[in-house]
């Protein structure tokens, strides 16, 4: 099995490199969304991020591509058309959709809840009626809601290394405040903390991680590693601070085993990732402690 999975490595390499630190970076941040007891943002979050790919294939396809006359074609319609393009819509609108849901309560005196529940419907079934018209459209949206790891490049691996690399070192800076801020929200500003500054930088960096992640590796990919490893070391772990480690050691784990058995049993990575995570969450609710702490 691992031989197989060995020999497939040329071919699906940077792939496998892309899964697993897309899994160590949204680990990560999925133990502040746990902590904070807010797991359906990031499902809305990523569906948001699937309205802003929607929107941009929409505008592309309303502009001509000038393939039959490359000398007519402008450096904007050459961005419109390229991934970068669909990429930047993604993340503003999952950085839009994080800060909203991050202001979820203080519109319209609606609950937190409610907000991220407006954001995922609205967001899911635009993003299915801007291309409705559009068969290609609609089924790049169809691929995203599936997932799928296959067909990573060399740049999008080092974007993503360089955003785990920096969410690690910033958190090993402040994650004393950050856990102050997402377990007793109160008593970080009766210590000085600016709250609402903390929510809007939270929201972007959510927002930022979601929005790459969806458009690598899909909805279902993204929204599983956000949320089940961090899930996992919480019903594991007695106290939030050791979850920094063993929420992305757990990711990193579950997809490695996940990618060698999709390999030999020719299955989807990402589907397997989640599956296996789902699994082991099922595991580790028999091991909860009885208590929780900070």
């Amino acid at each position: 099995m691992i031989e197989k999975f060995l020999e497939h490595w040329q071919l699906f390499g940077y792939s496998y490199y892309e899964g697993w630190l897309i899994g160590l970076l949204l680990s990560l941040i999925g133990v502040i969304v746990v902590a904070r007891d807010q797991i359906f943002i990031g499902a809305a979050v990523s569906q948001a991020s699937a309205l802003g790919i929607a929107l941009a294939l929409c505008i592309a396809s309303m502009l001509p591509t000038h393939a039959d006359h490359p000398a007519t074609q402008t450096h904007t319609d050459s961005w419109i058309h390229s991934d970068t393009f669909q990429a930047t819509m993604a993340v503003a609108f999952s950085i839009a959709a994080a800060l909203v849901t991050a202001r979820g309560g203080r519109v319209r005196r609606e609950s937190h809840e409610a907000i991220t529940g407006w954001v995922f419907l609205g967001s899911a079934s635009l993003s299915v009626l801007i291309l409705s018209h559009s068969p290609h459209g609609l089924e790049e949206i169809h691929r995203i809601h599936s997932s799928s790891l296959l067909g990573a490049a060399p740049m999008e691996v080092a974007v993503f290394a360089l955003l785990t690399a920096v969410s690690i070192a910033v958190l090993m800076v402040v994650h004393r405040r950050l856990l102050l801020f997402a377990l007793d929200p109160s008593m970080a500003a009766a210590v000085g903390m600016k709250v609402n500054r903390w929510s809007i930088v939270f929201a972007i960096w959510l927002g930022l991680a979601v929005g790459l992640s969806i458009r690598a590796s899909g909805m279902l990919y993204t929204f599983g590693t956000l949320v089940l490893p961090a899930l996992i070391a919480k019903n594991i772990c007695r106290e939030v601070r050791p979850m920094f480690l063993v929420a992305p050691a757990v990711a990193l784990g579950a997809s490695s085993f996940a990618f060698v058995l999709a390999n030999y049993f020719d299955f989807p990575n990402a589907q397997m990732t989640v599956a296996v995570l789902a699994v082991l969450l099922v595991l580790a609710w028999s091991t909860r402690p009885n208590s929780f702490h900070s």
